[in-house]
């Protein structure tokens, strides 16, 4: 039982990622706003920005909600945790932040602030690996709907 509740506390988590995070993005799609979003995915390198951008949106946030509510938890985890892992690690450059700290390179204060924080995405990557890898539990959908098929 306490093991299903701490799996409930990660997947309550996935409400932060969509409203915190998603929301905004979606919005902002929908209304003609994402112009930065789509050039900061093609800037990335992906192909189709505006497609990757969407995705990228509905990851954090449709990700986010079917997580929190245990539906499909996976595979939205899955989606929500590949999202957050370009956010750390392309946009955010945790790795460069990481090996500057341990004075391995040498990176100037200007570049370390033009790359944001990382500490947030991989603080939700770290979260959605765990909810991936552990599953839903039994306060879910998904545990619900797998009862009533027998399983």
């Amino acid at each position: 039982m306490t093991q299903d509740l701490g799996r409930l506390a990660l997947r309550l988590s996935g409400l932060l990622m969509a409203f915190g995070h998603g929301w905004g993005k979606v919005q902002s799609l929908v209304t003609g706003g994402g112009e930065r979003l789509v050039e900061g995915v093609g800037a990335l390198g992906f192909p189709w920005p505006l497609v990757f951008a969407w995705a990228a949106a509905l990851a954090e946030f449709a990700g986010g909600l079917l997580v929190a509510l245990g539906l499909a938890t996976r595979v939205a985890a899955a989606f929500a945790g590949f999202t957050m892992a370009v956010a750390a690690f392309m946009v955010h450059h945790a790795h460069g932040h990481l090996l500057a700290n341990l004075g391995l390179v040498p990176v100037d204060e200007k570049t370390r602030e033009g790359w944001g924080n990382p500490e947030m995405a991989l603080l939700y990557l770290l979260i959605f690996v765990s909810v991936a890898l552990a599953g839903p539990g039994r306060y879910s959908i998904d545990a619900r709907l797998a009862k009533r098929r027998g399983r």
